[in-house]
C-alpha cells in the first residue's frame, strides 16, 4: 500500500475530489497548512511599501491505496492541479504503508481500505 501526502492550492481541491471519487479513490483527508516552497513565498504591493507573505495558505490532502493504484492517483492530482503558471502548484510524496487497520471491524491492509 501506499500513501499520497499532495499540498495543492485551495482552488484545486473540488476537481481533485470529483476527479478521485470518479475514479474510485473514495477515502480521503484534507488538512489546512501554512507553507513554502523554492519560491519562499510572495511579495504584495501597498501604498506603504512591500509586505512579503513567506506562508502560504494551502491544502494537504492524505489517502491510503492499493500498491498498484497509487501512480493512477498520483496522475489525478497532477492532471487537476497542473498549470502554466510559475510556482505555486504543490508537491506530492509517496511513501509506503506497512499495515493499516479498520478501528471498527478490525479488517486489516487492502480489506480495510
Amino acid at each position: 500500500m501506499k500513501k499520497i501526502e499532495a499540498i495543492i492550492k485551495e482552488e484545486n481541491l473540488d476537481a481533485v475530489k470529483e476527479s478521485l471519487t470518479q475514479a474510485g479513490f473514495v477515502g480521503l483527508t484534507v488538512y489546512a497548512v501554512k507553507g513554502r516552497g523554492t519560491g519562499g513565498g510572495i511579495q504584495l504591493e501597498w501604498r506603504a511599501g512591500t509586505y512579503k507573505v513567506d506562508l502560504l495558505n494551502k491544502l494537504m490532502l492524505m489517502l491510503v491505496v492499493k500498491e498498484e493504484d497509487y501512480q493512477r492517483a498520483v496522475d489525478i492530482i497532477i492532471r487537476e492541479c497542473q498549470s502554466d503558471h510559475t510556482g505555486g502548484a504543490g508537491k506530492i510524496f509517496v511513501s509506503t504503508v506497512d499495515e493499516v487497520i479498520r478501528i471498527r471491524t478490525g479488517e486489516r491492509n487492502d480489506a480495510a481500505l
